[in-house]
């Protein structure tokens, strides 16, 4: 596995490498179910020097000018994340969080946490009404949103990692939004589809004249240019002091929100040191809490390595052995994750291998087990004290960036920061608003994640970096969906080392999801066979048939250079150069 890199100084200060051909095994070609929508063998886009992939081909291409211009993959990663609050504001943002996994050339990581903080008015029991029942605030409207960090969070990495200045790298963006773009079906159709966004004062813009925009239609955004402008000449001062923070606050007044301007300015991302693991042979980097996807997919690697082969892609007992790690894997993270700052997290237990090897005791070879069974297997074991949009980076120097930014739902509360063009988050959904209940994605939690103010809410974002055993970045992942980020992003993983697909065939193969509750092994419908699908279901497991699961952006090293796909359920681009 792996090759030497021969770095020599390049245009920028940027270092620039010859890559060789990583020493992988070769690739095979992938053999998908009759029928399914995604057939194998399609083509990636192909750079020989660097390569940005992103839900918006005019963000990807925001990041790839910045590369050109001597920027290294923070630069343009940072380039990319605003141009995304332009281009896909469904939820590319300035109004959320997000994280990011950085591994530079020399050697060295880093794992930015710019998730949202609950309010510091924020109580435990906000979202329940006088008979203690959920209601639907922490979804929709102005109390739904945690005080947002995604500015913060990019100037901080490009502070610390980048080599240009905020100024510089923000110009895409803003002319983006001055200028305008085109709308692209995957963006009509968002629009289109979200009611949520016709509440508020977004209506506006996305919906002139009550008609939702189209197709080809130019969108200029000039209120948020103005704001995207006051951020490049203050750095994160011209977000949370100032004219936009004042009508960020202003708009929560008149709204009934608790976001205030003593939240805003005190706001402050976490670096935390990255979630470093193997899986058969392949070191990862990934996110740590207040993440869950890091300690999520780890534990689920560490199950499924202890296989030594998990069959045949789509074969039953692949399905089998996957659904069942997930299943144990999405307990512990339900009930055991949240924000480090306010709760103690067993980093260590979770992402073992002996851990991993007790948990693997409690899966039957034969026969599915009820949720509430591997619970209280699990409760036996020895114990220590949506909506989204992820982007991938990698530059000619070998550094690589994997970002995952959220507003949370599509169009996150929906409501508009008049005056300065963007959209809020409803991250507060992400906590336990009531412990035991279901959130907008099902998910049960626990206490560990229950509202406290300044805590962050537990996130499924999984931002990953892949290395081969040379210590060569192989793969750039993360995904968008909720929960299913983590399967998501595990399963390209899973079909490149193990299935040994190329990087379309990994993007296109079948997905499965199984995040403990509800206790349902979900399925994309038409990507299992007949037969398999009787065997799960004489074994034991509920199926449950989706069109589609999660969202995923990706970049893969191959022979002279990188490849880069976009999400082929969705739209997107990959550019490079």
């Amino acid at each position: 596995m792996g090759a030497g890199v021969t770095v020599t100084p390049s245009v920028g200060g940027t270092a620039r490498a010859t890559l060789a051909a990583p020493r992988i095994a070769p690739r095979v070609p992938a053999r998908f179910p009759e029928g399914w929508r995604l057939p194998s063998g399609a083509s990636a886009t192909f750079a020989p020097n660097a390569m940005a992939v992103s839900n918006s081909l005019p963000a990807s291409e925001a990041a790839v000018e910045i590369l050109k211009r001597g920027g290294n993959a923070v630069d343009a990663a940072v380039a990319l994340g605003f141009a995304l609050a332009v281009s896909w504001p469904e939820a590319g943002n300035i109004g959320g969080g997000g994280y990011m996994v950085i591994r530079l050339a020399d050697g060295r990581t880093a794992a930015i946490d710019y998730r949202e903080v609950a309010p510091l008015a924020a109580t435990r029991d906000m979202y329940l009404d006088a008979n203690g029942k959920l209601t639907d605030k922490s979804i929709v409207g102005h109390l739904a949103s945690g005080v947002p960090g995604a500015v913060a969070g990019m100037a901080h990495a490009l502070e610390r990692y980048g080599t240009m200045s905020l100024r510089d790298v923000m110009q895409p963006a803003i002319r983006l939004a001055r200028e305008g773009f085109v709308v692209d079906t995957g963006l009509a159709s968002s629009i289109r589809n979200s009611e949520r966004v016709r509440q508020f004062e977004g209506a506006s813009v996305f919906f002139p004249n009550g008609q939702p925009l189209v197709a080809g239609t130019r969108l200029v955004q000039p209120d948020l240019a103005r704001t995207l402008q006051a951020i490049a000449e203050r750095g994160p001062a011209g977000f949370y002091r100032g004219w936009v923070a004042d009508s960020l606050v202003a708009e929560m007044q008149r709204g009934g929100g608790i976001i205030t301007t003593q939240d805003l300015a005190q706001y402050t991302p976490r670096e935390r040191r990255p979630i470093r693991s193997s899986y058969r042979g392949f070191t990862l980097l990934a996110m740590p809490p207040s993440s869950s996807g890091g300690v999520t997919m780890t534990e689920s690697l560490n199950i499924l390595e202890t296989w030594p082969s998990l069959g045949a892609h789509g074969s039953t007992p692949w399905y089998h052995a996957v659904a069942s790690a997930y299943q144990r894997a999405f307990i512990d993270r339900n009930s055991k994750l949240g924000d480090p700052d306010f709760v103690p997290v067993p980093l260590e237990q979770l992402t073992s291998k002996s851990y991993a090897q007790a948990l693997r005791r409690t899966i039957s070879e034969t026969r599915a087990t009820p949720t509430r069974d591997v619970d209280a297997t699990m409760q036996a074991l020895p114990r220590e004290p949506m909506n989204t949009t992820h982007y991938s980076v990698v530059d000619a120097a070998g550094n690589a960036v994997a970002t995952t930014t959220t507003l949370n739902g599509s169009w996150g509360s929906g409501v508009w920061v008049r005056g300065a063009g963007f959209f809020l988050n409803n991250e507060m959904d992400d906590f336990a608003a009531q412990p035991g209940m279901p959130n907008m994605f099902g998910l049960v939690q626990g206490e560990q994640n229950a509202i406290q103010p300044g805590k962050r809410m537990l996130s499924a974002m999984s931002p990953t970096i892949v290395l081969d055993s040379a210590q060569q970045v192989l793969l750039v992942v993360g995904a968008a969906g909720g929960p299913t980020i983590i399967t998501g992003t595990s399963q390209v993983i899973l079909n490149v080392i193990d299935h040994r697909m190329n990087l379309a065939d990994a993007m296109r193969a079948p997905r499965l999801h199984h995040q403990a509750l509800p206790d349902s092994l979900t399925i994309e419908i038409g990507g299992v066979a007949p037969a398999v699908q009787d065997s799960l279901r004489a074994m034991g497991w509920a199926l449950r048939p989706l069109r589609s699961l999660v969202n995923v952006n990706a970049i893969m090293r191959v022979p002279g250079g990188w490849e880069g796909v976009y999400e082929p359920r969705r739209t997107g681009g990959a550019s490079g150069h």
